[in-house]
């Protein structure tokens, strides 16, 4: 015989569960915004013990992605969620890699760090645009959170706007180390700041991604924002 109010009281416990795990995987995009602020500080000053320092504190960040993806589907095992339920659970899915990808960059940016030794031959030029790439795409990583958070489609498409600037800075890191000039210490610095700076554009991509997310839980229907990495040079 069933308990009386029992379906309701699951039903209250998997709704519960669900905010739990939607409040652990935006907790993600915290982490993520400190690692850039770190790996920002040791770009601009080369400091190669913070960067070091990005590198062991991924562990959190996975850490992070495997509390939530597990709890993901041990909840689903549990229960069969409704269609709305459902679409969230398959977003925090995707939100939850893309905050791992996200963590992975900025550990790719911390390895490139130490590459050029502590006094490296640093162009300011470059420097300065790849800090506003970083920054940038910190921006784009604060403002998909808050679209999640509040189910926000226009300000969730707002962020293939806010992505043409990384693009921008991308194709200007670019060309700017491709002509830096014939002294092979400089040349060496520049191609790998031109690796940092793909993966900075690699987390504004991300953040859109997770933009794309938001727009599936609210309309059910998933459909790629026009992308400002498939639009041409201007």
């Amino acid at each position: 015989m069933a308990v009386p109010g029992g379906r309701e009281q699951q039903r209250s416990h998997f709704q519960h569960q669900l905010a739990q795990l939607e409040a652990g995987a935006l907790g993600g995009l915290d982490l993520v915004c400190g690692q850039l602020d770190r790996v920002l500080e040791a770009l601009q000053h080369q400091d190669v013990e913070l960067a070091q320092f990005v590198i062991a504190d991924d562990d959190r960040l996975d850490g992070r992605y495997l509390e939530v993806h597990q709890g993901i589907l041990s909840l689903l095992a549990l229960q069969a969620p409704v269609a709305g339920d459902l679409r969230l659970v398959a977003a925090l899915l995707h939100l939850i890699k893309h905050v791992e990808r996200m963590g992975d960059q900025c550990v790719n940016v911390a390895k490139l760090i130490p590459l050029s030794g502590h006094e490296p031959p640093v162009r300011e030029e470059i420097l300065s645009k790849l800090v506003q790439m970083g920054q940038a795409a910190r921006a784009e990583v604060v403002q998909c959170k808050r679209a999640f958070t509040e189910r926000n489609v226009a300000m969730a498409e707002d962020l293939v706007e806010r992505d043409r600037d990384v693009n921008r800075l991308n194709r200007e890191v670019f060309r700017i180390a491709v002509e830096v000039g014939d002294d092979l210490d400089t040349r060496e610095w520049a191609m790998t700041m031109i690796l940092v700076a793909r993966a900075f554009e690699r987390i504004g991509d991300n953040a859109v991604d997770i933009g794309e997310q938001t727009a599936f839980v609210v309309t059910g229907l998933f459909r790629e924002f026009t992308s400002a990495t498939h639009v041409g040079p201007h």
